[in-house]
């Protein structure tokens, strides 16, 4: 009796006699799916977790919390998005208070809008990552400055964990997660050696802030 491909016989059907087989068969490519479903959404979690912790930190950051960065991928955010603030702060400044203004009670609905927007070409990267945590952090600076509370501050970092941790978890695990956002900062830091850190970050990012001020004001 020659040998039983089970996969194969398993895809076009068991003759009834072979039916133990056939339930064997399909009750372990049953249990495969499941554990793959399964490992996919222990992904989606860890992902939202992780950039959820990180947008938190840079939040608290921007707010004034003296604290250690929690992670290697935190501390190369805050040094890059803050590199970034700076060589346009008052535009920024200027930015997060139009922006509050015309949101209304949730920013983060707002922000939400603004983050599609930015990478509405399809061309998301580091660079745009980069901008999306900047500006929020310049909000929550603004927003501390108007006595919100830290639940709205809050809210604005769980829209940025949902949006890179879940709609473009795709593109993030395609990127190596944020250990490739880490290699991402070092390679910026080796490209200042030769040229200036914020120009290189801006044409990483593919965006400058007229395009904030575009999605912003129209």
């Amino acid at each position: 009796m020659g040998v039983v491909n089970v996969d194969k016989a398993c895809a076009i059907g068991w003759s009834d006699e072979a039916s133990p087989m056939r339930s064997d068969c399909c009750l372990r490519n049953c249990r495969w799916r499941a554990q793959s479903d399964i490992a996919g959404r222990k992904m989606s979690c860890w992902l939202r977790e992780q950039t959820l912790l990180l947008a938190e930190d840079y939040i608290s950051f921007c707010s004034g919390i003296q604290q250690t960065p929690p992670s290697e991928s935190a501390e190369a955010m805050r040094y890059l998005a803050k590199e970034m603030e700076q060589q346009h702060r008052t535009k920024f400044r200027s930015l997060s208070k139009e922006f509050l203004d015309t949101c209304g009670s949730d920013p983060s609905k707002c922000l939400q809008r603004v983050m599609r927007e930015l990478v509405g070409d399809g061309k998301l990267n580091w660079g745009r990552v980069v901008s999306i945590f900047t500006f929020t952090g310049v909000l929550a600076s603004e927003l501390l400055s108007r006595g919100d509370n830290s639940e709205c501050s809050r809210r604005l970092a769980e829209t940025i964990a949902d949006y890179l941790g879940g709609e473009k978890q795709d593109w993030l695990v395609e990127n190596g997660g944020w250990e490739g956002f880490c290699r991402f900062f070092h390679n910026a830091r080796q490209l200042n050696q030769e040229s200036s850190m914020k120009t290189a970050l801006f044409a990483a990012a593919g965006v400058g802030l007229a395009g904030l001020t575009f999605l912003l004001v129209r």
